[in-house]
């Protein structure tokens, strides 16, 4: 993998980008609208996820990072149970419900697959390089 060296570049946050625009999308609209608790706690998941994936990048370890990824994955899976919970109160259609979901899984899919890639990473991350180069305690 080539170093990347900002969180933007990461699929897994542009995947949770789309996501949180979606979300936004969906809890505007009728009476998903209405109902300030739900749309707010499914944006703040949305919302969180993106930023926990940026928050963990500027940490600097892996370790930080994975943890923050676990985080992520637990905030992709709230977002999919709200999206249940609208769905059943006739908040949203059959249809934008599969198509939020999808995406729900799809940014959880690629979370999972780059902890799995920082799991067995030998670059452990700039905070590691600094302190191997001397550069930090």
């Amino acid at each position: 993998m080539a170093k990347i060296g900002r969180f933007e570049d990461f699929e897994a946050w542009q995947e949770a980008r789309v996501l949180v625009r979606n979300v936004y999308q969906a809890t505007r609209e009728g009476p998903f609208a209405g109902d300030y608790g739900l749309s707010g706690q499914i944006q703040r998941a949305a919302v969180s996820i993106m930023s926990n994936i940026a928050e963990g990048f500027e940490r600097g370890s892996n370790k930080e990072f994975i943890q923050f990824l676990y985080v992520d994955k637990g905030s992709a899976g709230e977002v999919r149970s709200q999206i249940h919970v609208a769905s059943d109160l006739g908040y949203i259609d059959t249809q934008a419900a599969n198509r939020l979901m999808e995406q729900a899984q799809t940014t959880s899919r690629r979370i999972a697959a780059f902890i799995k890639y920082l799991q067995t990473t030998k670059y452990q991350g700039e905070k590691q390089a600094r302190r191997s180069a001397g550069l930090e305690p």
